[in-house]
C-alpha cells in the first residue's frame, strides 16, 4: 500500500463523503438537511485547501531557528539609556 499524508487522505475521505451525500439526495431529495451537510462538505474542501497551503510556508518559516544571536556579558554603555523612561517609575535624571 502506497504511503499517503494525512491531508490526502482527509480530501480521499471528503471525496467519498461526496458520493454519498449525492445517494442521500437521490433517495431523500434536496432536503434542508441533506443541503446543510453538502454545506458542511463545501466548507470542510475549503479548509483542507488553505491548510495545504499553509503548510509548506509554515515549515519554510521554521528553517532559520539555527541562527544564533551572541548577546556579550559586559556591561552596556549607561549614555546608551539617557533620557529614557522606566516604565511605571518615570524618568530618571543623570549626572
Amino acid at each position: 500500500m502506497a504511503s499517503t499524508t494525512p491531508l490526502a487522505e482527509l480530501q480521499r475521505a471528503l471525496s467519498q463523503l461526496r458520493g454519498s451525500v449525492a445517494t442521500l439526495r437521490s433517495h431523500h431529495g434536496d432536503t434542508a438537511q441533506v443541503r446543510r451537510i453538502s454545506n458542511d462538505i463545501d466548507r470542510l474542501d475549503i479548509d483542507i485547501t488553505e491548510l495545504s497551503s499553509q503548510l509548506p510556508q509554515q515549515r519554510g518559516a521554521a528553517a532559520p531557528a539555527d541562527d544564533v544571536v551572541l548577546v556579550p556579558d559586559t556591561p552596556y554603555d549607561p549614555s546608551l539609556w539617557r533620557d529614557a523612561d522606566d516604565e511605571g517609575l518615570g524618568g530618571r535624571t543623570y549626572q
